[in-house]
């Protein structure tokens, strides 16, 4: 190996990547990166317009992208953009399935007990971030097995990795993801072909579109919850949805190929935490 090479790990230009969640915070961070380091970029969403925030990054390229109208809850629907972005770019070689997110009704608070929280609420949260990861595994992890190679990367969460306080269906959906990611990691590589790798990301706290209000007050001060995130982080702030690129982009390059069935934190030390 050369220095060449590794300069070279992070051009994925002739790449496609298809990103499920990629309008969010996080996922649209990840969809600007990928352009800019030249792969061809999909955006699953049931929206076909991208807010101005996401479509000026996007637009600078070198990289191309789309938006494929897709619901992650729908196999039928998945498969119908898998086609449209084949025949646009040619193949798939990088899935992210960054949709996920969290009911009302699915979090315990002083007004509403775990014992009351309503069935549909919890079936709600766990098929968006569980089965919403599973379904276009199957329909893009299938055309990676005929291609004999990919990598995909799925988001789990801190609440995965240690149960948070109130969110029990957001917590256990995410713990089902880390355990797919495994599991999906193991049969992907022994099935079908070990240069099919899966990983996920367990990102820490980051300010999005549905904790906003949940963590910081309309003049930005923190929340009680907010405050008690802050002092149980170690770097005594929240995430910048850019400081996950450095990882995404590890975990999608060659620079990670002997890695697989990980769930990689990135969390500014929150995990490695105790209290004390």
């Amino acid at each position: 190996m050369n220095r060449q090479d590794v300069t070279q790990w992070y051009d994925f230009t002739g790449k496609t990547a298809v990103i499920t969640g990629g309008t969010g915070v996080l996922g649209g961070e990840i969809a600007c990166a990928l352009v800019g380091c030249g792969a061809n970029v999909a955006v699953l969403d049931r929206n076909p317009n991208l807010p101005d925030e996401l479509k000026t990054p996007l637009d600078a390229g070198p990289g191309q992208y789309m938006v494929a109208y897709a619901d992650v809850l729908n196999r039928d629907l998945l498969a119908e953009a898998a086609q449209t972005i084949v025949a646009a770019y040619g193949r798939i070689d990088i899935l992210i399935n960054a949709a996920g997110g969290n009911h009302p009704q699915a979090t315990t608070n002083p007004q509403q007990s775990f014992f009351d929280l309503p069935p549909e609420a919890l079936r709600f949260v766990f098929d968006l971030n569980l089965i919403g990861t599973i379904l276009p595994s199957q329909v893009y992890g299938r055309i990676m097995a005929e291609q004999d190679a990919g990598v995909i990367l799925n988001f789990s969460s801190m609440a995965a990795l240690t149960p948070l306080t109130r969110v029990v269906g957001y917590g256990a959906a995410k713990a089902g993801v880390s355990n797919f990611t495994q599991w999906l990691a193991v049969h992907m590589a022994q099935e079908y072909s070990p240069h099919i790798r899966v990983n996920a990301l367990a990102p820490g706290f980051f300010i999005g579109k549905q904790n906003r209000a949940l963590l910081l007050n309309e003049d930005n001060s923190l929340t009680p919850r907010g405050q008690t995130i802050v002092d149980h982080t170690p770097m005594g702030r929240f995430g910048r949805a850019e400081e996950l690129l450095g990882t995404v982009l590890w975990l999608l390059s060659p620079a990670s190929a002997f890695v697989t069935g990980i769930t990689v934190p990135v969390d500014g030390g929150f995990s490695a935490f105790s209290g004390v």
